[in-house]
C-alpha cells in the first residue's frame, strides 16, 4: 500500500512554507513524475476556558481569505517543544491567559494529500489573565470572551469557517460534557 519515493526535489524552503517536488512509484509499479508535499510544523489549537466559565476567542484578519474571521487561539509548535507546552505557550502568548490544565483530545491532518504535518487539539481550562499579549511582528489578535453556550450555539450554525479549529471544538466540547457530568 506504501508508495516509494523516486526522487524528492526542494522547490521553497521557508520557515512557514516549505514545498517539495516528489516523484514516487505506487505498488502496482505505476509511477507519479510529480506529487507536490508542503511541509509544515506540527500546529496546535485549543478550546480555551476561563476559571468564570467564557470561551476565548480570537479575531483577526486572514490574508489569504481577505477577511477577519473568529478562531480558538492556536500556532505552531516549536522544534522540540511537547505539543502541551506550545500550546500553553500559544495562549499565553495570543491571549495573556494562563491555563491549570491543558488537555490533549485529539490529532486532524488539515489536507494530507498535500500538507504532511498533523495539528493537535486541546482543551484548556481554568484560565486566568495573567499578562499582556506577547503577540509576532505581524500578528494582530483581538481576544474576545463568550459564554460556553453562546459558542456552542455558534458552532452548530457554522460561525467558525476555520476546520482544525471546528474539529477541536467538537472534540473538546465532547471531553468537556464527560467531565462536567
Amino acid at each position: 500500500m506504501n508508495w516509494k519515493k523516486i526522487s524528492s526535489e526542494y522547490i521553497s524552503k521557508h520557515q512557514y512554507f516549505t514545498a517539495r517536488k516528489d516523484a514516487c512509484q505506487m505498488p502496482d509499479g505505476t509511477v507519479v513524475p510529480e506529487y507536490f508535499v508542503v511541509e509544515l510544523p506540527t500546529s496546535a489549537c485549543a478550546l480555551a476556558i476561563t476559571e468564570d466559565n467564557k470561551v476565548i476567542l480570537v479575531k483577526q484578519y486572514r490574508y489569504p481569505l481577505e477577511e477577519v474571521i473568529l478562531e480558538i487561539p492556536g500556532g505552531f509548535i516549536d522544534q522540540g517543544e511537547s505539543p502541551e507546552k506550545g500550546m500553553a505557550r500559544e495562549l499565553l502568548e495570543e491571549t495573556g491567559y494562563g491555563f491549570s490544565s491543558v488537555e490533549y483530545v485529539g490529532k486532524v491532518a488539515a489536507n494530507p494529500g498535500v500538507l504532511n504535518n498533523y495539528t493537535q487539539l486541546f482543551l484548556a481550562t481554568g484560565g486566568k489573565k495573567i499578562a499582556g499579549q506577547s503577540l509576532d511582528h505581524y500578528e494582530e489578535i483581538e481576544v474576545l470572551l463568550y459564554p460556553v453556550e453562546e459558542v456552542r450555539a455558534m458552532l452548530k450554525r457554522n460561525e467558525f469557517i476555520q476546520a482544525l479549529h471546528v474539529c477541536c471544538m467538537m472534540y473538546a466540547f465532547e471531553r468537556l460534557d464527560k467531565i462536567s457530568g
